[in-house]
């Protein structure tokens, strides 16, 4: 079922967004040659606990029930795609991290993602992350009241794919809300006429996942990452927003 949030929900929401936006801000800094995963974890708990926000992914459920997610952070590095566990890996130059995060904050989620290059990247590196970060804008754009979720998702698909990208398809956006998962799903492909009609106090998490070569997708034993099939670098972007008759409200804006 689809929630339709009051304009107090939303108020809510959107002080959930704004620490969501201040630690990826903070991880962004951090992000050079010789950190590891596990530091830039470490940074945003901290945060969490300072704030009094809970971090939503560590110990989140396991879809086919195996074990909880542990980071607070999803850390994905160059293939991973998403879902890329926090440790001991180091970055080297030339690398890039999609950063993952979310928090339940006075009892509602923000959730929102970046992709960061590691000092100097390959030039087609360097376009496959902007291209993902405004195949996330060209998608909200048509986030408007009126519209079907599917000239969201199509937007994101046309973009990316007229630059040269393919878009994943098993992993796909979200409602947000209470919850950090709710209805309906928010496919990053698609035609435009499909998915429900968008109404004012509808809130999405829209998040491309983008790669270099094929869209296809695996696992990695850890039961968590995933990973490009070829092994081309993926890059990922992701916003909170609210839907409303003045358009849509970016709630996780950095």
């Amino acid at each position: 079922m689809i929630i339709i949030k009051t304009p107090d929900d939303i108020a809510k929401m959107r002080q959930a967004g704004e620490l969501v936006a201040r630690v990826l801000t903070m991880l962004q800094e951090e992000v050079k040659p010789g950190i590891n995963t596990g530091r830039l974890n470490t940074i945003a708990e901290d945060e969490c606990r300072k704030r009094g926000a809970i971090p939503v992914f560590k110990n989140y459920p396991h879809p086919k029930g195996k074990r909880p997610f542990p980071g607070v952070i999803c850390a994905s590095v160059n293939e991973e795609v998403v879902h890329g566990i926090p440790g001991s890996r180091v970055l080297k130059e030339g690398d890039i991290i999609s950063i993952d995060f979310g928090v339940i904050l006075n009892g509602y989620a923000g959730d929102s993602a970046i992709t960061v290059p590691v000092g100097e990247v390959n030039p087609q590196v360097s376009k496959l992350i902007e291209v993902t970060e405004q195949a996330l804008m060209e998608g909200i754009k048509q986030a408007q009241v009126g519209n079907r979720l599917g000239m969201v998702s199509n937007s994101v698909q046309k973009y990316a794919e007229q630059n040269g990208f393919s878009v994943v398809r098993q992993f796909v956006g979200h409602g947000i809300g209470r919850a950090m998962h709710e209805d309906p799903p928010v496919p990053n492909y698609g035609r435009p006429d499909r998915g429900p009609f968008l109404k004012e106090g509808m809130t999405l998490a829209i998040e491309p996942m983008i790669n270099m070569g094929t869209f296809e997708v695996d696992t990695k034993p850890d039961e968590w990452t995933v990973v490009t099939r070829d092994g081309g670098f993926s890059a990922h972007f992701e916003h909170s927003i609210a839907i409303s008759e003045r358009g849509p409200e970016i709630l996780t804006l950095r």
